[in-house]
């Protein structure tokens, strides 16, 4: 049994430490939020009064967190109370260089640390079937693969500080392209007379073939799993997608990338967001592009 600490007990950290507790460790967690605070003491992760306290004795620590001033901030007060040789890994979805100064900082406080981005959602999150991008030094990346196998199905070392970062808004640039152009081809079907189930029959078995379109289809009906079946009630927000996108857009301009359909796409999240979908997931842009603010 190994002492994790946890931080950030949301809609995501919630559910990871909670598995955390389901495989056999005693988890020491904390969120600002009590509500949040009170779920993860129901899934018997030990809820302590501040991020400080939390990391108190922990051999490995974990943040959860929305945003890199967040994560800076978090481990400046947790770092000098966190035990000497400790592992730190943090699975926010940050900026490249904030997670560069975080492992800095980590090295300058005599811990190991990973960055670990996830891909998976809510969905994944609960089922413990997470993709972990992970960045680091291999020593770091050794010992963070058994707790990070907890929380998920694939765990896989990017490279050095920062890459798994740098992996995850690739990945999520890819995604945020190909669900708005699957969802254009779905409105232009329609207009075109084509019934959703005969569009995903082709195309989800020739080479328009992709995982917005197999996995997480934009209309109701041909993948009963997917947030189109359930009034696309968020597995990943559109406030998110966006976040990534921008995260991309950041990341291009820094090293001198040309990314103009990653461009095109946060614009498009941009639009669906400043109309009041940012709680929606955001294969939902499919309504947005009929014009219709509702399916």
């Amino acid at each position: 049994m190994t002492t994790i600490a946890f931080i950030g007990l949301g809609n995501m950290g919630g559910p990871m430490a909670a598995n955390l507790v389901k495989a056999g460790h005693a988890v020491q967690g904390f969120d600002l939020v009590p509500a949040l605070r009170d779920e993860a003491a129901k899934a018997g992760i030990s809820v302590a009064a501040a991020a400080g306290d939390a990391v108190a004795g922990a051999d490995v620590i974990v943040t959860m967190l929305p945003a890199g001033k967040h994560v800076i901030a978090v481990w400046s007060e947790i770092l000098p109370k966190a035990k000497k040789g400790a592992l730190i890994i943090d699975s926010s979805t940050i900026d490249v260089d904030s997670a560069r100064s975080a492992h800095a900082m980590a090295a300058k406080a005599g811990l190991l640390s990973v960055d670990a981005p996830v891909s998976g959602g809510t969905g994944g999150a609960k089922g413990a079937t997470l993709t972990f991008m992970c960045g680091g030094a291999d020593a770091a990346f050794a010992a963070a693969k058994p707790i990070l196998e907890q929380m998920g199905k694939k765990i896989v070392h990017c490279g050095g500080a920062g890459a798994g970062q740098a992996a995850k808004i690739c990945n999520n640039m890819i995604l945020g392209a190909t669900m708005i152009v699957t969802a254009e081809a779905f409105v232009l079907g329609e207009k075109l007379g084509l019934t959703h189930q005969a569009l995903f029959d082709v195309a989800s078995t020739s080479s328009g073939q992709s995982w917005s379109m197999t996995t997480y289809c934009p209309v109701p009906g041909p993948v009963p799993t997917s947030p189109a079946n359930n009034d696309y009630k968020p597995g990943f927000a559109a406030a998110l997608m966006l976040k990534d996108l921008k995260l991309a857009q950041e990341a291009a301009s820094s090293a001198g990338a040309t990314t103009p359909l990653g461009a095109a796409a946060a614009q498009l999240y941009s639009l669906f967001n400043a109309d009041g979908h940012a709680g929606e997931d955001f294969s939902g842009i499919v309504n947005f592009l009929r014009g219709q603010a509702k399916p």
